[in-house]
Protein backbone atom coordinates (compact mmCIF):
# COMPACT_ATOMS: atom_id res chain seq x y z
CA UNK A 1 0.00 0.00 0.00
CA UNK A 2 1.81 3.51 -1.01
CA UNK A 3 1.32 6.72 0.74
CA UNK A 4 0.54 9.67 -0.73
CA UNK A 5 0.69 13.24 0.63
CA UNK A 6 1.94 16.98 -0.37
CA UNK A 7 4.61 18.50 0.59
CA UNK A 8 5.28 22.43 0.50
CA UNK A 9 7.70 22.97 -2.73
CA UNK A 10 8.21 26.79 -2.82
CA UNK A 11 7.23 29.21 0.19
CA UNK A 12 7.17 33.01 0.87
CA UNK A 13 7.67 34.86 3.55
CA UNK A 14 6.39 38.14 4.45
CA UNK A 15 9.61 40.32 3.10
CA UNK A 16 8.40 38.83 -0.41
CA UNK A 17 11.30 36.36 -1.08
CA UNK A 18 10.28 33.17 -2.12
CA UNK A 19 12.52 30.04 -1.73
CA UNK A 20 12.17 26.13 -2.88
CA UNK A 21 12.11 23.75 -0.14
CA UNK A 22 15.63 21.49 -1.57
CA UNK A 23 15.08 18.02 -1.30
CA UNK A 24 18.30 15.66 -1.61
CA UNK A 25 19.05 12.11 -1.85
CA UNK A 26 20.94 12.22 1.62
CA UNK A 27 18.91 14.56 4.34
CA UNK A 28 16.10 14.43 2.20
CA UNK A 29 13.12 16.99 2.46
CA UNK A 30 13.71 20.30 4.37
CA UNK A 31 11.73 20.27 7.38
CA UNK A 32 9.51 23.14 8.13
CA UNK A 33 7.78 22.99 11.77
CA UNK A 34 4.23 23.54 12.49
CA UNK A 35 4.36 26.32 15.11
CA UNK A 36 2.12 26.73 18.27
CA UNK A 37 1.71 28.60 21.26
CA UNK A 38 -0.16 25.92 23.03
CA UNK A 39 1.71 24.01 25.82
CA UNK A 40 2.89 20.55 25.26
CA UNK A 41 0.29 18.90 27.83
CA UNK A 42 -2.55 20.43 25.53
CA UNK A 43 -1.21 19.26 22.18
CA UNK A 44 -0.16 16.20 23.77
CA UNK A 45 -4.16 15.79 24.75
CA UNK A 46 -5.18 16.92 21.24
CA UNK A 47 -2.93 14.18 19.81
CA UNK A 48 -4.18 11.45 22.03
CA UNK A 49 -7.95 12.55 21.17
CA UNK A 50 -6.60 11.79 17.70
CA UNK A 51 -5.82 8.37 18.44
CA UNK A 52 -2.00 9.55 18.68
CA UNK A 53 0.06 7.10 21.87
CA UNK A 54 3.05 7.46 23.12
CA UNK A 55 6.06 6.07 21.67
CA UNK A 56 7.97 3.48 23.35
CA UNK A 57 11.72 3.48 21.79
CA UNK A 58 12.83 6.24 19.72
CA UNK A 59 15.77 8.26 19.19
CA UNK A 60 14.88 11.92 20.59
CA UNK A 61 16.47 14.81 18.73
CA UNK A 62 18.27 18.30 19.75
CA UNK A 63 15.75 19.93 22.30
CA UNK A 64 12.58 17.34 21.67
CA UNK A 65 9.97 17.49 24.76
CA UNK A 66 9.20 14.31 26.05
CA UNK A 67 8.33 11.23 24.24
CA UNK A 68 7.24 11.30 20.31
CA UNK A 69 3.94 10.16 19.75
CA UNK A 70 2.73 7.99 16.59
CA UNK A 71 -0.25 7.16 15.01
CA UNK A 72 -1.26 3.98 12.94
CA UNK A 73 -2.22 4.73 9.60
CA UNK A 74 -3.36 1.86 6.65
CA UNK A 75 -0.93 -0.59 7.01
CA UNK A 76 2.24 -0.66 6.93
CA UNK A 77 2.17 3.39 7.49
CA UNK A 78 1.86 5.30 11.11
CA UNK A 79 2.75 9.08 11.54
CA UNK A 80 5.55 9.94 13.74
CA UNK A 81 5.22 13.05 15.48
CA UNK A 82 7.57 15.56 17.78
CA UNK A 83 7.43 18.34 20.09
CA UNK A 84 10.68 20.59 19.98
CA UNK A 85 11.37 23.69 21.93
CA UNK A 86 11.84 26.62 19.81
CA UNK A 87 11.94 29.96 21.57
CA UNK A 88 10.10 31.46 24.41
CA UNK A 89 6.75 29.92 24.64
CA UNK A 90 6.19 28.38 21.16
CA UNK A 91 6.48 24.64 20.27
CA UNK A 92 7.38 23.32 17.12
CA UNK A 93 5.88 20.10 15.79
CA UNK A 94 7.75 17.68 13.47
CA UNK A 95 5.80 15.10 11.90
CA UNK A 96 6.61 11.99 9.51
CA UNK A 97 5.20 9.18 8.08
CA UNK A 98 6.99 6.10 7.93
CA UNK A 99 6.77 2.56 8.07
CA UNK A 100 5.56 1.20 11.46
CA UNK A 101 7.82 0.73 14.17
CA UNK A 102 5.99 -2.60 14.40
CA UNK A 103 7.90 -4.11 11.66
CA UNK A 104 11.12 -4.52 10.90
CA UNK A 105 11.50 -2.73 7.99
CA UNK A 106 11.06 0.90 9.96
CA UNK A 107 14.42 0.35 10.78
CA UNK A 108 15.73 1.08 6.89
CA UNK A 109 12.50 2.38 4.88
CA UNK A 110 11.96 5.76 3.28
CA UNK A 111 9.63 8.03 5.00
CA UNK A 112 8.83 11.76 4.65
CA UNK A 113 7.97 15.12 6.67
CA UNK A 114 4.26 15.95 6.58
CA UNK A 115 2.95 19.41 7.28
CA UNK A 116 -1.14 19.50 6.11
CA UNK A 117 -1.98 15.45 7.73
CA UNK A 118 -0.80 17.68 11.40
CA UNK A 119 -2.68 21.40 10.09
CA UNK A 120 -5.70 19.81 9.37
CA UNK A 121 -6.13 18.50 13.30
CA UNK A 122 -4.80 21.89 14.79
CA UNK A 123 -7.82 23.36 12.92
CA UNK A 124 -10.29 20.97 13.44
CA UNK A 125 -9.32 22.07 17.43
CA UNK A 126 -9.16 25.84 16.05
CA UNK A 127 -5.48 26.20 17.44
CA UNK A 128 -3.31 28.86 15.74
CA UNK A 129 -0.44 27.61 14.16
CA UNK A 130 1.96 29.04 11.41
CA UNK A 131 5.17 27.33 9.84
CA UNK A 132 8.83 28.17 10.82
CA UNK A 133 11.78 27.68 7.93
CA UNK A 134 14.24 26.27 10.48
CA UNK A 135 17.11 26.65 8.43
CA UNK A 136 16.05 30.31 7.65
CA UNK A 137 14.71 30.85 10.83
CA UNK A 138 11.56 33.26 9.33
CA UNK A 139 7.53 32.09 9.25
CA UNK A 140 6.43 31.25 6.39
CA UNK A 141 3.84 33.80 5.02
CA UNK A 142 2.32 31.73 1.87
CA UNK A 143 2.84 28.35 0.27
CA UNK A 144 3.54 28.59 -3.68
CA UNK A 145 2.97 25.41 -4.54
CA UNK A 146 3.44 21.35 -3.17
CA UNK A 147 5.85 18.47 -4.23
CA UNK A 148 3.42 15.24 -4.54
CA UNK A 149 5.54 12.74 -2.02
CA UNK A 150 4.96 8.83 -2.93
CA UNK A 151 6.19 6.40 0.11
CA UNK A 152 6.41 3.08 -1.75
CA UNK A 153 5.51 0.19 -0.18
CA UNK A 154 8.67 -1.68 1.03
CA UNK A 155 9.78 -4.10 -1.87
CA UNK A 156 9.59 -7.02 1.13
CA UNK A 157 6.36 -7.68 2.95
CA UNK A 158 6.31 -6.17 5.97
CA UNK A 159 7.50 -8.46 9.05
CA UNK A 160 6.39 -7.92 12.40
CA UNK A 161 8.95 -8.34 15.03
CA UNK A 162 7.30 -8.75 18.29
CA UNK A 163 5.84 -12.23 16.98
CA UNK A 164 9.27 -13.09 15.54
CA UNK A 165 10.42 -12.93 19.34
CA UNK A 166 7.83 -14.86 20.07
CA UNK A 167 8.45 -17.27 17.73
CA UNK A 168 12.34 -17.49 17.98
CA UNK A 169 12.09 -17.28 22.21
CA UNK A 170 9.26 -20.61 21.51
CA UNK A 171 11.84 -22.58 19.45
CA UNK A 172 15.01 -21.09 21.85
CA UNK A 173 13.29 -22.93 24.62
CA UNK A 174 12.11 -26.00 23.05
CA UNK A 175 15.91 -26.53 22.02
CA UNK A 176 16.41 -25.29 25.79
CA UNK A 177 14.07 -27.70 27.21
CA UNK A 178 15.51 -30.72 24.61
CA UNK A 179 19.15 -30.03 25.59
CA UNK A 180 19.02 -30.09 29.33
CA UNK A 181 16.94 -32.80 28.92
CA UNK A 182 19.35 -35.41 26.98
CA UNK A 183 22.04 -34.54 29.34
CA UNK A 184 20.33 -35.25 32.44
Amino acid sequence: MEYLTTYPKTVSFLDGIKHKIDVDSKNGVEQLYIVVRNSFEEMTKIFADEGFTRVKLEHKQPDQIGRGLNLKLKKPWEMHVRMVDLKKGLIGIHAEVEVSRDYLQHLFSQRTPVVYEVTEILKKYQIDYSIWHNKIKKDVSAIVDNYKVKLATPGIPVFAWKPMLFVIGTIAAFYGWKYFNTIW
